[in-house]
């Protein structure tokens, strides 16, 4: 599906990040991959290297506009293009009701979520624009259509970045730039599972009952893998997408279904 595309990656963590770049190369393309945690970003490369795919790990701070340079430049010098980026990478406040928040700590999350991820798209515009097109996936969070309480960092961030993605799907198609959004919903994945684990223990509850009780309002009858949700955000990568700009693909086994 993505045979021979150069692809960038950011926000590279246990979850949802590690298994784009798995999938991603299982669907064969090139990848630089980036997050700010050094050791486990080059862990991750090597488990492609490992499987027989290419990566390079670049530790990159998103929220740093030279940073961003710097990862589009090294795609460029090891591959010579880049097909594609997804935009994983974000930043949240601590998750506390909105009067006890500090808004430097909101303002913190929109540097990263949504102003780092539009770093991004600036960084690797003139190289899409020069050979005539490029695809990005901003990836968001059902969050963003039912919001939790505490979250709000989140889910304003996230919002914003839907907006975004809006904003340059209109703005970037005349290059041949695609500009989409992934919307996941719970994942099942190592974060998630360490996040039922801890709050199983505190309700005094189990994690297998914990996710037959989310299970229930799924209509595809599970918690999706993460692997799968991976999946779908590399669709909107692919040429089979070729004529979809502007949209916001809901990956949540019908959990929350949009118009």
């Amino acid at each position: 599906m993505l045979q021979d595309k150069i692809v960038i990656i950011t926000g590279i963590g246990p979850g949802m990040g590690r298994k784009l770049a798995l999938e991603a190369s299982k669907a064969g393309a090139k990848l630089a991959i980036a997050a700010r945690s050094r050791d486990f970003l080059e862990s991750v490369a090597r488990e492609v290297q490992a499987s027989g795919g290419e990566a390079i790990a670049v530790p990159t701070d998103i929220a740093k506009k030279a940073d961003c340079e710097n990862l589009a430049k090294a795609a460029i010098e090891r591959y010579g293009r880049i097909d594609g980026l997804v935009n994983s990478a974000y930043s949240a406040a601590p998750f506390i009701p909105f009067e006890e928040q500090d808004l430097d700590e909101w303002r913190k999350a929109m540097e990263v979520t949504l102003f780092g991820s539009l770093q991004m798209v600036k960084a690797v515009l003139p190289q899409m624009k020069s050979q005539g097109g490029g695809a990005i996936v901003n990836v968001a969070t059902m969050e963003t259509r039912r919001p939790l309480v505490g979250h709000g960092s989140y889910v304003v961030s996230k919002s914003a970045l839907m907006g975004a993605t809006r904003q340059l799907a209109t703005e970037l198609g005349k290059y041949g730039i695609r500009v989409n959004t992934a919307v996941p919903g719970w994942m099942w994945g190592t974060p998630v599972e360490n996040y039922m684990s801890d709050a199983a223990a505190k309700s005094g509850t189990t994690v297998d009952k914990m996710k037959a009780g989310i299970a229930r309002n799924i209509p595809l009858g599970h918690v999706p893998p993460d692997e799968e949700c991976a999946k779908s955000v590399l669709v909107l990568l692919s040429d089979y997408t070729s004529q979809v700009t502007g949209a916001a693909l809901e990956v949540n086994g019908g959990e929350v279904m949009s118009l």
